[in-house]
């Protein structure tokens, strides 16, 4: 899941070497924290929330095969 996050967040920021995915593990679950520059970070969000919503559901849906939930993050 790390990697399909970092690929859809370099293509929307203008800074793609700023951008820094870290996955953790814990049971059953997996927490995968996205980190842009703060200049990036409304194109990552979007407005009302929009874009960062559909990476979520990119990501829940690719997860959907292995029995861990996957929680994503967008973290300052």
């Amino acid at each position: 899941m790390k990697e399909l996050v970092e690929v859809i967040a370099k293509s929307l920021v203008e800074n793609p070497d700023e951008v820094v995915v870290t996955e953790t593990e814990s049971g059953d679950s997996v927490l995968v924290e996205l980190k842009v520059a703060s200049s990036d970070m409304g194109k990552v969000i979007g407005r009302q929330g929009r874009i960062a919503k559909a990476i979520r559901s990119v990501v829940k849906a690719a997860s959907s095969k292995s029995d861990k939930k996957v929680v994503v993050e967008i973290v300052e």
